[in-house]
């Protein structure tokens, strides 16, 4: 594994599924990766669309659409809202110099197959300092039914991970 230098910042890898908690991850990550004045990366893991139907809409009349097409799209949208929920995203991107290094430190990616295992090898290419991902929280049937993938992140990962659960909604 390399080790920290001023020119090799290792990144921190935030697994996105476009919830309100991926958007508390990544405000976390955010801030982390602030203090540590390191990059964020952001991935979108495309499971088998049959899994999730409807997940990724497709238009009817669309002969073009496809689900990487739809998915980058959603990507995307989540990092604009995501700017405006999110403060340290925009100054992280912004950069210690202002806006001239816009963009620089935050980088987002897009790939196929199953999300544990393509979150690992992501961190992995990447020399990850740090996964941050959201968590659901299910418990009971429907965790036994979907499964924890930030359980599985947590046990199988070689780096540290940090789980983040958004605040309650306020009921009203």
């Amino acid at each position: 594994m390399t080790r920290d230098t001023p020119r090799r910042r290792r990144p921190i890898l935030v697994p996105v599924d476009f919830s309100r908690h991926s958007v508390a991850a990544l405000d976390w990550a955010a801030d982390v990766a602030r203090n540590f004045c390191c990059r964020l990366h952001v991935l979108h893991v495309v499971h088998d669309p049959e899994d999730r139907p409807g997940y990724y809409q497709r238009p009817e009349a669309d002969p073009n659409w496809s689900v990487e097409a739809a998915a980058g799209e959603m990507l995307h949208d989540f990092l604009v809202r995501s700017r405006a929920e999110v403060p340290g995203l925009a100054l992280l991107e912004a950069g210690p110099g202002g806006d001239d290094g816009a963009f620089e430190h935050v980088t987002s990616e897009l790939v196929l197959g199953v999300p544990v295992r393509r979150i690992l090898e992501v961190a992995e290419r990447i020399d990850a300092r740090l996964i941050v991902m959201g968590s659901h929280g299910r418990t009971g049937l429907s965790r036994l039914l979907l499964g924890s993938k930030a359980q599985s992140v947590v046990q199988l990962a070689p780096m540290p991970v940090t789980i983040v659960k958004a605040p309650r909604k306020a009921d009203g």
